[in-house]
């Protein structure tokens, strides 16, 4: 297995090697770059590795502008010391996401989880890439809070997304509710297939597989959905038009 670094701090570099040693003797580490201009350069001019093991914070700069720069054609594990760049890692590549210091065991489970996708994809680059591009590079995956843990929630199980005290809500085909790992609705409303997900109102994001019903309510639109929601979602009048032909080209 080909092995891409980067990172630009020497022991977390030193340290990273030996512990993928220690898992695959196998893994061979083909270059390392220390900056985002260096990243770019060496990518220009080489073979993509089989898989790429990217810090975040760079000296120049953060490593995501390495993918607005060149076409980066491999998986990628990101390794970083800070957590809130959790849902744009899974924008560029990203298979996984690791915070430092890692763990051999945490090492491992990343190698085996590439393996895995490798093996499923054996031959079939292409259809790999499909994969981490998959909806036309529309999220597939979004980040929640649960305590003081992070997960991951599948779009499609979304029923609706909602705001309310400056944060942005999920409810899931379960009706269970998380804090997304969103600013605004705003925000999220641009990283969603608007195939799918329709903005109701200032508040409301709805999921078309999960409406029920609409009806028409005081020059306003009544939307029921299959999970109950805390209050009746309402269209407004100017966003009618809009809304039925959301609903016709669904």
């Amino acid at each position: 297995m080909k092995v891409l670094i980067i990172e630009d701090e020497k022991p977390a570099y030193e340290n990273l090697v030996q512990e993928m040693l220690q898992i695959d003797e196998n893994m061979q580490v083909i270059a390392a770059c220390t900056s985002v201009n260096e990243s770019i350069k060496w990518l220009d001019a080489n073979e993509p590795p089989d898989i790429i093991f990217m810090d975040i914070q760079l000296s120049d700069g953060h490593s995501f502008d390495i993918f607005k720069h060149c076409t980066v054609t491999c998986p990628v594990i990101f390794i970083t010391a800070y957590d809130k760049y959790l849902t744009e890692a899974f924008d560029y590549n990203g298979i996984d996401y690791l915070l430092k210091p890692v763990s051999q065991q945490k090492l491992t489970v990343s190698i085996r989880k590439y393996k895995n996708l490798r093996s499923h994809f054996v031959n079939n680059h292409s259809a790999l890439m499909d994969f981490l591009y998959q909806y036309d590079r529309k999220k597939s995956l979004i980040v929640v809070k649960k305590g003081l843990a992070f997960q991951m929630i599948r779009i499609k199980d979304v029923a609706y997304f909602y705001t309310e005290h400056k944060l942005v809500f999920l409810v899931d085909k379960s009706n269970s509710k998380y804090i997304a790992d969103k600013n605004n609705l705003s925000e999220l409303q641009e990283e969603l297939d608007e195939a799918v997900f329709y903005r109701a109102n200032r508040k409301y994001i709805i999921n078309a597989n999960y409406l029920k019903s609409f009806k028409s309510f005081e020059r306003k639109v009544s939307v029921e959905l299959t999970i109950p929601t805390r209050e009746e979602i309402l269209v407004s009048q100017e966003n009618i038009v809009s809304f039925k032909k959301w609903i016709n080209d669904v």
